[in-house]
């Protein structure tokens, strides 16, 4: 009788710890949502900034005439790939068709999938970096990229990094 009872415990629990896995990989996983004109993640974005958001290309002219970094600044550009685990980070879209990496600030938010694609504000700070050998296989490895290409990363490259406050879908 006993054996029985400690059989049924052990099965619960276990049932138990199945369930909760599911809900944390759930639950950890990029919000849901169509990103749709007008949905704001973060900090949003204040309309004067929309309308004052520059191009890629101005930022880029401006970080390196302002040193590496600039503070405050929104941009508007296009998504082109967004962290599949978390929705942690995404990628902008510049006009010599590279990208630029974004990430959010502190961690506080996530986006969804669904804003590949998309143009989007971002309100935040930007500057000219280098990115390590094993942090870009890092992000390469998020987005599920095809092994040849992770291991076809060899050296550290300097790109501009954003860190957003605030983004908004216009378009």
């Amino acid at each position: 009788m006993k054996f029985k009872a400690i059989l049924l415990a052990t099965a619960v629990s276990v049932s138990t710890l199945a369930f909760a896995q599911e809900t944390l990989q759930k639950k950890f996983g990029p919000p849901a949502g169509n990103a749709i004109v007008g949905d704001t993640y973060g900090s949003g974005v204040v309309s004067t900034s929309e309308s004052k958001a520059i191009t890629v290309d101005k930022l880029s002219k401006k970080l390196k005439k302002d040193n590496k970094k600039v503070e405050g600044v929104a941009v508007k550009g296009k998504v082109t790939d967004v962290c599949e685990k978390k929705g942690c980070w995404l990628t902008i879209q510049t006009e010599d068709n590279s990208q630029f990496f974004v990430k959010m600030k502190d961690y506080a938010f996530f986006v969804p999938t669904a804003l590949k694609g998309k143009t989007v504000v971002m309100e935040g700070t930007a500057e000219r970096k280098v990115t390590s050998i094993d942090e870009q296989k890092h992000y390469a490895e998020d987005a599920k990229k095809p092994q040849a290409e992770i291991d076809a990363i060899t050296s550290p490259k300097e790109e501009i990094r954003f860190v957003a406050n605030g983004i908004k879908v216009v378009n």
